[in-house]
């Protein structure tokens, strides 16, 4: 427990202290009505609204009328009394065991809490350190970045952190993720906008790492500059020119990915909770995975699906994807059973076969042992629910005949239902994602 006295700015502090709970994890507050009015004021914070309700009824008195609300609620009509000035003068007492530790430890908490919810997502360590440092600095907010494979070209990851503006808890608004057809840097390398000095001055050089952004900033300038990439300006290779603020020049190789628009998703994370980075690239790329851990908003119940963006229809006027759901098990796609059915080298390892089963899961096309023609050969696969199939490629994205690779009992299975296989190809190919496309 921790008491609150101040006389003036009350609905500040209050607010405050609400915004750390939420940093905490806390989603909702019981307050007691009847007390409004008088000279004490209690808040109870829980973590959801089961418990905060549960306390509610379980306190319910008469002459105490206790109201679960979401926090975030008492934090607006909190704000709105702090924009029209008005300073409750009143003696506050807020419940929470968590409340006990000191403003220092509560800040280092704030930190642990970032770093926990960045490593749940799945974020490099690199990414994590350099979010640390940043919030060290105080910047008010901020964005750090990780690049992630793609099985063509990248995927830029963007996370954006922003600072409590009456306190100095960080939050986690968001991350984005960006799939660009440029070419991967090399090691050391970075992209570098170039910008001419000025009356005999040295030319200035911003250094990026995100493909995505280094064009943006380019496209955006005015005046002289060129875009390069290399890892400095005497070792570079230009990309790009400008002229008095119009671009006179592109290679031939960087057009695609200078004048192209990347498919982007933008993704709210719930404390570490949703979508991984390494989920959020692969469907950014048109691939599906898979996650037990949905909940329907209107029962409040849990369920399982495969997801993908529905990238065919482009994106909505928020700027996103919708997404696409295949309920398991109602949908029928039993990935294990499935696999099954073709001569894959690693089903009949266990611990092979569970690495296989959880990267198709996370929308990652690994790469098996299989044979074609007699002779062992090694393939990209890909699940694709939508049409109860996996698909095979070769490295370099050429796609192959599924059949090719089933086993002799899956493929009599499959000729005796007499399926009408010109019926079929269209589907068959539009099962296909296209790991080259």
């Amino acid at each position: 427990m921790i008491e609150l006295t101040g006389k003036s700015g009350l609905a500040a502090e209050i607010r405050e202290y609400l915004e750390e709970q939420v940093s905490l994890g806390f989603h909702w507050v019981v307050y007691d009505s009847d007390q409004l009015l008088s000279s004490k004021f209690e808040l109870s914070c829980f973590a959801d609204s089961a418990s905060a309700h549960a306390f509610e009824k379980a306190h319910q008195q008469i002459f105490n009328w206790h109201i679960a609300v979401p926090i975030g609620d008492m934090i607006y009509q909190l704000n709105a009394l702090e924009k029209a000035e008005l300073r409750p003068d009143r003696f506050v007492k807020i419940n929470n065991p968590k409340t006990s530790i000191k403003t220092k430890t509560m800040n280092l908490n704030n930190l642990e809490d970032r770093k926990e919810e960045m490593a749940a997502l799945g974020t490099s360590e690199k990414t994590i350190a350099k979010m640390e440092e940043l919030m060290k600095t105080g910047a008010p907010k901020f964005t750090v970045h990780q690049v992630m494979p793609a099985n063509r070209g990248q995927v830029d990851v963007q996370f954006y952190l922003q600072q409590s503006s009456k306190s100095e808890y960080y939050f986690l608004n968001k991350f984005t993720v960006a799939h660009s057809l440029a070419k991967p840097l090399e090691k050391d390398q970075h992209y570098l906008i170039i910008s001419p000095g000025k009356d005999g001055q040295a030319a200035t050089v911003k250094e990026y790492d995100l493909v995505t952004e280094a064009v943006d900033v380019f496209k955006k300038r005015e005046g002289a500059g060129e875009l390069a990439v290399g890892k400095d300006a005497a070792n570079k290779q230009t990309l790009a020119t400008m002229e008095e603020g119009k671009v006179n020049f592109v290679t031939k190789e960087f057009r695609g990915t200078f004048y192209g628009k990347p498919a982007s998703q933008t993704l709210w994370p719930d404390r570490g909770k949703g979508f991984t980075v390494q989920q959020a690239a692969q469907m950014i790329q048109g691939y599906a995975v898979y996650r037990n851990d949905l909940v329907n908003f209107l029962s409040g119940e849990a369920y399982s699906a495969w997801v993908k963006f529905d990238m065919d229809k482009g994106v909505g006027a928020n700027g996103n994807f919708n997404l696409q759901q295949y309920h398991d098990p109602q949908y029928g796609f039993d990935l294990p059973k499935v696999l099954d059915n073709y001569k894959i080298g690693e089903l009949a390892v266990p611990e092979k076969r569970e690495k296989l089963e959880a990267d198709l899961r996370n929308g990652l096309t690994p790469l098996v042992s299989t044979e074609k023609d007699g002779k062992p050969v090694k393939l990209l696969l890909e699940a694709v629910p939508r049409y109860g199939k996996v698909n095979f490629y070769t490295p370099e994205g050429k796609m192959e005949k599924r059949e090719l690779f089933m086993t002799k009992e899956a493929l009599a299975a499959m000729l005796d239902t007499g399926q009408d296989k010109s019926k079929n190809n269209a589907k068959e190919q539009e099962a296909g994602m296209g790991i080259g496309g």
